[in-house]
């Protein structure tokens, strides 16, 4: 916007300045010449009317000779004598057409065809013709003082289109800070600091942009403010029931089953109590300092919680991971919550008896990354996703509202990374999630 502004004002500005300053110096250079012909003319006129009486005398050559020596000088016009005879006093001077017509006593002024300007004046009272008096002008003697008044001309031009490019660029700048604060407040709002306003300034127009910005941002963090009370609100009413599940562990006769129910019970009360924190936390608390969890760790003890109901459905869970961390850019509850959701897919949408294979893979540079991304394997032995169908959320094709997979697509997307669905060879699903590599270790 600055250097339209610029090349805009550079524009007009020299039009206008040519518009202008043009005529001037074409009438300065008109004045000129016409100043220096009508100084030559009375020249001319002025030793005509000496040279009347001079050559009526006694020694008219003589004196005339010396009149007409008296009238050049340096930087005079050449002034020149041409008698009746032919004989030219002074500087040599052709003896044309415009001469003979000059001594019908007739005083002219013509441009010869080499430049300048020349003026002719007859000497009235001369016994043996007309003599004629020649002021021959050059360009130089004709226009002289146009150059500086040109130059004149141009440093104003100059100067008043410097004045023009920096109101240009005043005005400029003034328009691009305002707009480049509304863009620093709208980035801070999509990076979800929604305490962020804009201060109107600028134009009118941009004015304008910063109020209602200002209002969309008041708009969103009501919204906001509302759906996260809303899902907390939900989530706490889950408390009662859960509650009457725990209770109802407790009640059974058999200690192993009452155990490993109690234990899914108090998953089931963390679950709810991370949700009803997540929902009432401020969107950017947290954001200054990343994240981490060890991925391998995450996933076996994931793998090991599912394992008993996948014992009791007849399925294979076969686990694979390094025995040294792989950390990644995730929140352990996050990464729990996203494993659980991959894991749990394979028990919601194939058959009992379908195997399922888990494999941890630490990161090694993939191209088209930002960071080297761990990745988590989950295959099985289902009948597969639907061709050509790729589940997203709202849409998962196995009848489900596709939200755990949502769940695992966010939390990889957060830290760099993707979900990429693929087949196993012979019939099954994969699905891989990728997530950015952390630095240091996991907390």
């Amino acid at each position: 916007m600055r250097r339209s502004i610029l090349l805009l004002t550079a524009a007009t500005t020299a039009l206008v300045l040519a518009a202008l300053l043009v005529p001037l110096s074409l009438l300065a250079r008109s004045h000129a010449a016409d100043r220096a012909t009508a100084d030559a003319t009375a020249r001319a006129h002025s030793l005509a009317a000496s040279l009347g009486g001079a050559l009526a005398g006694p020694s008219g050559r003589r004196s005339a000779a010396t009149l007409v020596a008296s009238a050049n000088g340096p930087g005079l016009p050449r002034t020149s004598v041409i008698l009746a005879d032919g004989t030219v006093l002074g500087p040599p001077a052709p003896v044309n057409d415009a001469v003979r017509l000059a001594r019908y006593g007739r005083a002219f002024t013509y441009e010869p065809s080499g430049g300048g300007r020349t003026v002719l004046v007859p000497v009235q009272g001369v016994d043996r013709g007309s003599a004629v008096v020649r002021v021959a002008l050059t360009s130089g003697q004709l226009y002289a003082g146009t150059r500086a008044s040109s130059l004149a001309f141009a440093g104003i031009g100059a100067g008043l289109m410097l004045l023009g490019l920096l109101f240009a660029d005043r005005l400029g700048s003034r328009l691009v800070g305002s707009a480049r604060r509304l863009a620093a407040v709208a980035d801070r709002l999509a990076g979800g600091d929604l305490t962020a306003r804009a201060e109107p300034s600028g134009p009118p127009e941009l004015r304008l942009v910063a109020r209602q910005l200002n209002h969309l941002a008041e708009r969103i963090h009501g919204f906001l403010t509302a759906e996260r009370e809303n899902a907390a609100d939900l989530a706490h009413r889950l408390r009662t029931p859960v509650a009457v599940l725990r209770l109802d562990a407790e009640g059974l006769r058999d200690p192993t089953e009452a155990e490993r129910i109690a234990a899914g019970v108090a998953a089931l009360e963390r679950g709810v109590d991370e949700v009803i924190r997540t929902a009432r936390k401020p969107l950017r608390e947290g954001a200054a300092e990343a994240a981490r969890a060890d991925l391998a760790a995450v996933a076996r003890d994931r793998a090991d919680f599912w394992r008993a109901l996948a014992e009791d459905q007849g399925r294979a869970l076969d686990f694979t991971a390094p025995s040294s961390p792989v950390v990644v850019q995730v929140d352990g509850t996050a990464l729990a919550a996203a494993v659980d959701a991959l894991i749990g897919n394979v028990f919601d949408h194939t058959p009992e008896g379908a195997g399922m294979r888990i494999t941890v893979v630490r990161g090694e540079g993939d191209a088209g990354h930002e960071r080297p991304a761990a990745r988590l394997v989950i295959e099985d032995d289902g009948p597969g996703f639907p061709d050509g169908h790729v589940p997203e959320r709202g849409n998962s094709g196995g009848g489900s509202t596709g939200l755990g997979l949502d769940i695992v697509r966010r939390a990889a997307r957060e830290s760099g990374g993707a979900v990429e669905f693929g087949a196993v060879p012979g019939g099954g699903t994969r699905i891989t999630a990728m997530f950015g590599a952390g630095e240091g270790p996991p907390r």
